[in-house]
């Protein structure tokens, strides 16, 4: 009966220490930080100053580059390896400008003695898993292990940096020769935008009145017309030209009113002006939700598929 009981006893206490490992790795996984600052250490590792310096580096590449690189030390990525932690948090974060999604997310596990580069999709070709695998050996790697977590991650910086540059990349928006660029605008820096606004609330106007003097059939081609000239005029394309003309034309046949073009025809191009402009503040507001908020945040655009290394030390 003792050994019995005494084998019952041992049984149960390696069955404990089993099952509380795997207790752990079922309960909830590490959270996700906020994102507030281009270098975030939860673990205490980096002084004030460590830190302002590695944030000037992150500002100057956003500035000049547009890219994005954040840094983010944590204790530990348990339950999870430090390759699904980081994954989880870039995708999460979306560092990176929405309409080209560069960004870079630089994570040391400080505990586990692990880090790694995270680098998203659209700058795999400028930083291959094995440039990263490079960066993290030669940069990071000796470094940690003298304990210089702020020169090892400098001197990342600095090599992420000169291989973002060498990137065929959109330059940022507040670089000065944005309209270049720009989706709305055209070479000689005219601004597609304007244009559409202008004629749209010009047919809007003029349309019912060319209706009401010369009638609906003549009128509508009177203005189609007309707005196809002035649109071949600006931009000297024919396909633009006889679209908007289009638009002027079917416009001021379906929308235009009829006769006097009375108050129900002006309430029902008020209408119309009312939800189109809606949408455009829709969008503006929210392509500009991610640098409004007086702080850092994320260029709202990373697809991070799993690309990058990771290293210990």
């Amino acid at each position: 009966m003792p050994l019995a009981l005494i084998h019952k006893a041992l049984t149960a206490i390696l069955f404990i220490a089993i099952a509380l490992p795997w207790a752990h790795a079922d309960g909830s996984l590490q959270p996700v930080p906020a994102l507030t600052s281009p270098v975030i250490d939860q673990t205490g590792t980096l002084s004030a100053a460590d830190k302002a310096t590695l944030e000037t580096q992150l500002h100057t590449l956003e500035q000049t580059r547009g890219a994005q690189v954040v840094v983010l030390m944590v204790p530990t990525t348990v339950p999870e390896d430090i390759a699904s932690f980081a994954n989880r948090v870039g995708n999460a974060w979306k560092i990176g400008r929405r309409d080209v999604g560069d960004g870079v997310l630089v994570i040391v596990a400080k505990n586990d003695r692990k880090m790694r580069i995270e680098v998203a999709k659209a700058l795999e070709g400028a930083i291959p898993d094995i440039a990263a695998a490079r960066i993290i050996d030669g940069a990071m790697k000796p470094r940690f292990q003298q304990n210089d977590y702020a020169g090892g991650l400098g001197t990342a910086i600095t090599q992420l940096s000169a291989r973002i540059a060498g990137e065929a990349l959109p330059a940022p928006a507040s670089s000065g020769n944005n309209t270049t660029h720009s989706p709305n605008s055209s070479r000689d820096g005219f601004d597609w935008t304007d244009l559409a606004v202008f004629l749209f609330f010009g047919v809007i106007v003029a349309g019912p009145l060319a209706r009401s003097i010369f009638g609906s059939r003549l009128g509508g081609l009177l203005m189609g017309g007309g707005v196809g000239f002035l649109a071949f005029v600006v931009t000297s394309s024919l396909i633009v030209a006889g679209g908007a003309g289009l638009l002027a034309l079917l416009y001021t046949w379906i929308f235009g009113g009829s006769g006097g073009s009375s108050s129900p025809q002006r309430g029902r191009g008020g209408a119309a002006a009312g939800g189109w402009g809606a949408g455009a503040g829709g969008g503006w507001s929210g392509g500009g939700s991610n640098s409004d908020s007086g702080g850092f945040s994320s260029g709202g655009g990373g697809d991070f598929g799993g690309g990058g290394a990771s290293g210990d030390w």
